[in-house]
């Protein structure tokens, strides 16, 4: 016996599957469609040029990343006049040695500012952002060592971005490797937190070293 399938029987069937294939790309857009809008938000606020200039402390006694930033700002133009945030967690002593690598690059000391209070990686952002905002910054260059960039670049997402600031990374030449990525995860973590809560769950990094 063989069974007829009636033009309308198969009208409705062709209708049912069309419905939900679009229901299904529909769904889809729902998706992709906020990832798109914050890409897209994300590429045209890339094109900003920055107001200032964040340099995360850290480095070896040499002050590679101090010496670097002194010579990255006098020599590209038009950076003479930005105001460049150092986050150090240091003493007057280090503050006192590094205006001096930056006088003899030939910036002005009074563009120079100091943040003592940061005690690891995630501090060197929560500490400073809000003095950042308050400045109307909206754009920085975050100096840090190549090794740690990808971290500073993690908190930094979460950090800065939470008050509208957006960055671009400029890395200092070493010879060191690569920090784990398990370190980029915890501290962005920690930065999530720090976001929803004002905390920044420092006990979190007893599982890792500070840098």
């Amino acid at each position: 016996m063989v069974l007829k399938i009636q033009p309308s029987e198969r009208r409705n069937k062709l209708r049912s599957k069309s419905a939900r294939k679009f229901s299904s790309s529909l769904k889809l857009l729902m998706l992709i469609s906020p990832l798109l809008l914050w890409f897209t938000y994300k590429q045209i606020r890339d094109l900003e040029t920055p107001q200032a200039v964040l340099m995360l402390g850290g480095s070896t006694s040499a002050l590679e990343r101090e010496k670097f930033t002194a010579q990255f700002v006098s020599q590209q133009p038009n950076l003479e006049n930005l105001e460049i945030w150092i986050s150090s967690g240091g003493s007057g002593k280090y503050n006192n040695y590094v205006k001096k690598i930056f006088i003899k690059a030939g910036i002005d000391s009074e563009k120079i500012h100091f943040d003592d209070q940061a005690v690891d990686t995630v501090t060197n952002f929560t500490t400073l952002v809000d003095e950042l905002k308050a400045r109307g910054i909206t754009s920085v260059y975050l100096i840090t060592s190549d090794y740690h960039i990808r971290r500073a670049e993690v908190i930094g997402e979460v950090v800065l971005g939470s008050r509208g600031i957006v960055f671009k990374s400029v890395a200092v030449p070493s010879h060191q490797s690569p920090e784990p990525i398990e370190k980029a995860i915890r501290d962005g973590a920690r930065a999530i937190l720090w976001v929803i809560t004002g905390s920044t769950g420092k006990n979190f990094s007893k599982y890792f070293s500070h840098q």
